[in-house]
């Protein structure tokens, strides 16, 4: 029987990992059937402290996963898990046709950016098609460059705020003819000189006229099913994320979109279950907040097997 098993290996499973192996707790981590998690679709990440000069996000989640290995954290890579039983403690865990058995269980499953659904979309990510303006926004095949975001809540609002200090001219793209971001947030975006409206549209196609890269995108009105292209260097797909939590529906409490409830630190309505990262937390959705919340985690379990003993 295992003390501990986390499932994930983003920023919040590998920290997760790190320090319960450091408390000599031997953690499991499941990695699912992306290693490192959404991370490793980034290029480059320049804003995770310690690494001035930037670091490829592949990188940094193999040198947290051998971080947490050099103490003793047993890795079961390409591994899903398929079902869960937390009725009971020890609980149980089902990985193909292997059960494992464990007191403490940490969640860290992560989130997936929701997509157009485009098979350009597809083709040109990582190549100026994007999901996280603070993680790529400063790159430079996006400076003085005129860019796209999709979408119209509060995460679009903020992408395309945040985009105005490096690129030329910001298209704010909304199927609506207002904004269903918070009225503050809405009007501030509005307000902004770099940022251009484009209402009652969609993104029907997104352009790479010199291959390789984006180029521009092609627009359609819903109302007059018009089609426009609008050039641009990037798009910021921000129209939402999907938390990577359906394992746990109606096991562990979670809001409506599925996003795992925490009350007392990382803990969940499970004693014993602890959950960490963006399948968590739909507020910041950052590496260094989802280590830390990992963090949190792994403390909460260790004192929690003490109080066992």
């Amino acid at each position: 029987m295992e003390q501990v098993v986390i499932i994930g290996s983003g920023c919040a499973g590998w920290t997760a990992a790190l320090y319960t192996a450091r408390a000599n707790l031997n953690p499991v981590v499941v990695t699912g059937m992306m290693p490192g998690g959404l991370l490793t679709t980034t290029s480059i990440v320049e804003n995770f402290p310690g690494w001035p000069e930037g670091i490829d996000g592949t990188d940094l989640m193999i040198k947290l996963q051998q971080q947490a290995e050099r103490f003793g954290t047993k890795v079961k890579f390409g591994s899903t898990v398929d079902s869960v039983d937390l009725s009971n403690r020890p609980f149980k865990l089902t990985i193909g046709k292997e059960e494992i058995e464990t007191q403490t269980l940490i969640i860290a499953t992560g989130a997936g950016h929701r997509h157009l659904g485009l098979d350009s979309e597809k083709a040109l990510d990582g190549k100026g098609v994007t999901y996280c303006a603070t993680c790529d926004g400063a790159l430079p095949m996006f400076r003085d460059k005129p860019l796209v975001v999709v979408g119209g809540g509060d995460s679009a609002c903020e992408e395309a705020m945040y985009l105005t200090r490096f690129g030329s001219k910001v298209h704010l793209i909304h199927r609506r003819d207002e904004l269903r971001a918070s009225k503050i947030m809405a009007e501030r975006a509005l307000a902004n000189e770099k940022i251009e409206p484009v209402w009652d549209s969609v993104v029907t196609e997104i352009l790479d006229v010199n291959e390789g890269k984006v180029t521009g995108v092609k627009v359609k009105n819903v109302k007059t099913d018009e089609e426009t292209v609008i050039d641009c260097a990037g798009v910021f797909v921000a129209i939402g994320h999907v938390p990577n939590t359906q394992l746990f529906k109606g096991v562990i409490d979670m809001d409506e979109n599925g996003y795992i409830h925490r009350r007392e630190g990382s803990k969940t309505n499970v004693e014993g279950v602890y959950v960490a990262g963006d399948c968590s937390d739909h507020v910041y959705r950052q590496a260094i907040t989802a280590a830390g919340m990992g963090c949190a985690a792994a403390i909460d379990a260790e004192r929690f097997l003490a109080s066992l003993d």
